[in-house]
């Protein structure tokens, strides 16, 4: 397939010495207006790549944060038609930042598959990690998500092992997500060492980035992963933030956009350092 805007990233990145900061949100959590503010304020703050969750009433890998997030999300009528829109009107500013979805596989059973992956790609999407979807189901996304000019990017667990790897591994494309710990989002990382471990196993198998989430939530996480990873992945983190700084209501405030986007440049600060 031809080279996504992920690839010219890591490449970039990879020249620079630097490694990829990875920032997942929710679309349209709390709302629509502000995940598009976050959207662009991440960019500024130093992010490289986005994931954008796919709101879902049952996200069933992910912890509490997420799982709320997901909730303010539909609640506030997000849709999966709806963060197409957001990612067209993110497009008309940023050409250059790799979007990737992250989330589910019955919201895009639900809208289609092929049609789908034609809006994905039109709107300016670059790649896609669908959790549960194993690499025994690639023919259900992941091969006409190649076609399409889209990445198809699988996750790796601890738990994974050397002969199951290849099976993985054999249509990923864009970068390798190592799951830092085995369990739910959000739960707390485990040993550094434990996780390099893990991820120089898996080098040893493919020439892909790998990039580390699940777990990491601070600064000082953030500088120790980088030294092994060729990306880090901050979702809870942000989300909780997010949760945080919202009114009795569930609605967005002042400290919603603030306080957000300077825990992102805090992380991409200590990428830097």
């Amino acid at each position: 397939m031809p080279q996504t805007r992920i690839d010219h990233c890591f490449q970039t990145l990879a020249k620079a010495d630097k490694t990829a900061f990875i920032a997942f949100i929710t679309a349209g959590d709390p709302d629509i207006e502000t995940s598009y503010q976050l959207l662009m304020g991440l960019v500024e703050a130093g992010v490289d790549i986005i994931e954008l969750g796919m709101p879902f009433s049952d996200p069933m890998a992910d912890g509490i944060a997420i799982q709320n997030a997901s909730k303010r999300a539909l609640k506030a009528g997000m849709t999966l038609a709806k963060t197409l829109d957001l990612v067209r009107r993110f497009r008309q500013h940023d050409s250059q930042t790799p979007i990737v979805l992250m989330g589910y596989y019955n919201p895009i059973y639900q809208y289609g598959v092929s049609p789908f992956l034609t809006d994905a790609q039109s709107a300016g999407v670059d790649g896609l990690i669908i959790v549960d979807l194993p690499p025994e189901e690639d023919e259900e996304v992941c091969l006409p998500a190649l076609k399409t000019g889209l990445n198809f990017i699988h996750l790796v667990a601890p738990t994974t092992h050397d002969k199951r790897l290849p099976l993985v591994l054999a249509n990923t494309s864009g970068f390798i997500y190592y799951v830092s710990m085995t369990g739910i989002t959000g739960a707390d990382a485990p040993p550094e060492n434990l996780v390099a471990e893990g991820v120089a196993r898996v080098k040893t198998h493919t020439n892909l980035p790998i990039v580390v989430g699940f777990g990491i939530k601070t600064p000082e996480q953030m500088r120790r992963f980088a030294r092994f990873a060729d990306g880090v992945v901050v979702g809870s983190a942000l989300v909780e933030t997010i949760s945080h700084t919202l009114d009795e209501t569930g609605q967005a405030t002042d400290a919603t956009l603030s306080q957000t986007l300077a825990l992102a440049r805090s992380m991409a600060q200590a990428l830097n350092e």
